[in-house]
């Protein structure tokens, strides 16, 4: 009888902390063993293991991992057949696609990259960029980085085609970025033959379902309010959450507990609004997950 087992690879480095912090908030406890690669679920159905983003594809594709987490840059770099789940979209940072762009020390004259002709550019994604550079009919010598690809210029290379979220390091080694190669998102992706297996399918879906409502909880919040039925009609007109507010009225009273979900960037403005038309005991609160 075959072992139901699923075996998931989480990538290690910048997206490392906020994976674990999404698995935590869909319910899950993960354990790192001191020097190791092994992690431990807290659901003996999981098996996990802490790899490099660049090689989750492809370990996919070869079988030796049933379901992973890693960028579509990856997936596009190594060329790895895989089945996409879902799109998590979130960075080390917040919730956002990250950018490949194409950059040059502030000073060089290039200024795109027609210019680059005959030039060195360093990269981590040699395949994207060559595939990049054939787009736009120049012939360049693309060098494989091995990381701190923002030193390089001018020294190593004229030109570098670098990963970032905020481009504060590119500023701090004065570049200036020309043009956007490729943008990148987080994705859950799975072996094509796992997906076939009836039984990790369905362990799959439920695992997308529960990762991919933690991940809407990350841009919301909960705000719980009591409203004076006077007020009931004006104040819901005034919600603009993604999903209707729940209205209940409180017995032997005119009042009306109302609750409902808001983008987490507008309660700061929504909240003393709310209070000016008369609503009382407002109460805002994280959520751990928002399934739709």
């Amino acid at each position: 009888m075959e072992e139901k087992k699923l075996k998931i690879g989480i990538p290690k480095g910048s997206l490392q902390e906020h994976t674990f912090k999404i698995f935590e908030l869909a319910g899950f406890n993960i354990q790192l063993l001191p020097r190791s690669y092994i992690l431990l679920f807290d659901d003996p159905e999981i098996e996990g293991f802490l790899l490099r983003p660049q090689e989750i594809p492809r370990y996919l594709e070869d079988g030796k991992l049933d379901l992973g987490i890693s960028g579509d840059d990856w997936i596009v770099e190594t060329e790895a057949e895989v089945v996409e789940i879902c799109d998590l979209r979130y960075a080390k940072q917040k919730i956002k696609k990250v950018k490949w762009v194409l950059a040059v020390p502030k000073d060089s004259k290039v200024e795109s990259i027609r210019a680059l002709k005959g030039k060195i550019i360093s990269t981590e994604i040699v395949n994207i960029v060559q595939n990049y550079l054939k787009k736009n009919k120049v012939k360049a010598k693309v060098e494989f980085s091995f990381g701190a690809t923002e030193v390089k210029p001018p020294r190593f290379a004229d030109a570098i085609i670098d990963l970032i979220e905020t481009g504060a390091s590119l500023e701090a080694h004065n570049l200036k970025i020309l043009d956007t190669v490729f943008e990148s998102s987080t994705k859950l992706i799975a072996n094509k033959n796992s997906w076939e297996n009836p039984w990790k399918k369905e362990k799959i879906k439920e695992l997308a379902l529960l990762l991919k409502g933690a991940v809407e909880s990350e841009k919301i919040t909960g705000i719980f309010m009591h409203v004076h039925k006077n007020k009931l009609e004006e104040t819901l007109k005034t919600l603009t959450a993604p999903a209707k507010p729940t209205v209940t009225r409180i017995p032997d009273t005119d009042l009306y507990d109302v609750f409902f979900v808001e983008d987490d960037k507008k309660t700061r403005d929504m909240i003393p609004k709310l209070k000016r038309m008369g609503c009382e005991a407002i109460v805002e609160f994280p959520l751990s997950k928002m399934v739709v």
